[in-house]
């Protein structure tokens, strides 16, 4: 007879498709703490139709369009911190996509971002990453400079979407179709891809810039003003890479 650790173990490595008849196996055991293991195992697997179910409306946007072939989901990270670029991402998933847990980069845990990175980069049909500077930010506006970024994604791209899906806005500038939709990264799975390519992008370049820069917090506030960040602004002052056209309110002297 199998032990309580070895069925264990194997409950815990098998794929959600190899769980069921696992479970349904395991089951007739009369062993408590086997079965306390089925337990588990069955919430797993609810968990996961769910998350199927949930995936299958993330992509009702994209069903919308079933005559075009590349359809991009476009995102932008960054409008709101005082230091660093905006980044920006366009993203072509293909249309069998099977990618789980895509949202809205800020619900998904740090540690998933990273994972869903790896496989939306090497999943995706297409994909490009626009990063406008802090001094261009500072030169053109927050808005512009996120146009700015989301138009040099989509000119990264090696294939060009035929239809654009973004979060919120309407790009200005641009001759490929679009459709802006509100809360579009917690609703279409190619704004949450781009969203996550964006966010993870950024904050590795924030981390690298904590190194540069160190005083401030980057590699934990990326950027963003946590009271920690804006009393190292007011006890250093700005360092290269902060906004000057944000930071202004934390200045007594003018810098």
């Amino acid at each position: 007879m199998e032990s309580i650790a070895e069925i264990k173990k194997k409950l815990t490595e098998a794929a959600p498709e190899e769980l069921f008849p696992l479970l349904a196996a395991y089951s007739e055991d009369p062993r408590a703490g086997v079965s306390k293991l089925v337990q588990a195992g069955e919430k797993r697997l609810e968990a996961y139709f769910a998350e199927l179910a949930r995936m299958e409306e993330m992509f009702h946007y994209e069903e919308l369009y079933p005559e075009v072939e590349y359809i991009g989901g476009i995102d932008e990270v960054g409008r709101g911190p005082l230091a660093g670029p905006v980044v920006a991402c366009c993203v072509i998933l293909p249309k069998d996509c099977d990618i789980l847990y895509l949202n809205d980069s800020k619900q998904v845990p740090a540690k998933l971002r990273e994972a869903l990175y790896d496989e939306i980069l090497s999943k995706a049909v297409s994909y490009g990453i626009g990063v406008v500077s802090h001094e261009v930010i500072d030169e053109i506006n927050i808005l512009q400079a996120t146009y700015r970024a989301m138009r040099e994604a989509i000119d990264a791209m090696p294939i060009k979407p035929q239809q654009l899906l973004v979060d919120a806005v309407t790009i200005p500038g641009i001759t490929i179709p679009q459709r802006g939709i509100v809360k579009g990264d917690a609703k279409s799975a190619s704004i949450a891809a781009a969203s996550i390519v964006a966010k993870v992008t950024r904050d590795r370049m924030m981390v690298e810039l904590d190194a540069k820069y160190p005083g401030y917090g980057f590699a934990g506030n990326k950027g963003y003003g946590s009271k920690e960040h804006i009393a190292a602004i007011r006890s250093l002052g700005p360092c290269e890479i902060h906004r000057r056209s944000f930071i202004g309110n934390f200045l007594s002297d003018g810098e």
